[in-house]
Order: structure tokens, then C-alpha cells, then sequence
């Protein structure tokens, strides 16, 4: 068996399209976003985007299958393996945007 690492986050390449949230077998992913409107110069009208708020994977709950990696079509997750994440407290398996995209 070989080891991944830890799913890690790319915020840019996100589009909060929540398709790693709905396929992840354990339901350990969390995601928040909001919408703006654009105003492109060449556009008839202004176009409503996804922004993204908040994103946390509770590494507690996690199987590390890697679906949400597989699923997302913006290539917005990756496998980092050169991350050390121990800790003695499971509240702190609980990573947010900040640390997901630190390993990112």
C-alpha cells in the first residue's frame, strides 16, 4: 500500500462547485462560498461566480480514498505527501482553508 500524504488545497483553482463535499464517501468536507457578480466589458450582462469562503477537512473523519480529489474537475485538491500533521488532539485534525492551502 503506498502512501499519499494529505489532500491538500489549491483556493485559486476552486470554484466552490461542491462536488468533492457531495461525493466524499465519510462526509468529512466542508465547504462555504458566496456569490458576486462580474461585469465583463464584452458581456451582455453580468455573470454570477462562486467564491469561495471557507473549505475544512475533518482528517479525523477522513479515509484518505481520494474521491474528492478524483471528482473535482478544476484540479483544485492534490496529494501532498512531504506534510507532517500529527497531533495528540482529534479537535486539531479538523484543517481549514489557511493550512489546506499552506500544503497546497
Amino acid at each position: 500500500m503506498s502512501r499519499h500524504g494529505v489532500i491538500a488545497l489549491i483556493p485559486e483553482d476552486c470554484t466552490s462547485c461542491m462536488l468533492c463535499v457531495r461525493e466524499c464517501p465519510a462526509w468529512c468536507i466542508t465547504l462555504e462560498s458566496h456569490t458576486e457578480q462580474v461585469d465583463k466589458a464584452d458581456a451582455r450582462r453580468p455573470r454570477t461566480i462562486n467564491v469561495l469562503d471557507q473549505f475544512t477537512i475533518d482528517y479525523g473523519l477522513c479515509m484518505y480514498c481520494g474521491i474528492c480529489i478524483e471528482v473535482c474537475p478544476f484540479d483544485a485538491l492534490e496529494w501532498r505527501g512531504d506534510v507532517d500533521y500529527s497531533t495528540v488532539s482529534r479537535v486539531d485534525l479538523d484543517q481549514g482553508m489557511d493550512i489546506l492551502a499552506a500544503w497546497g
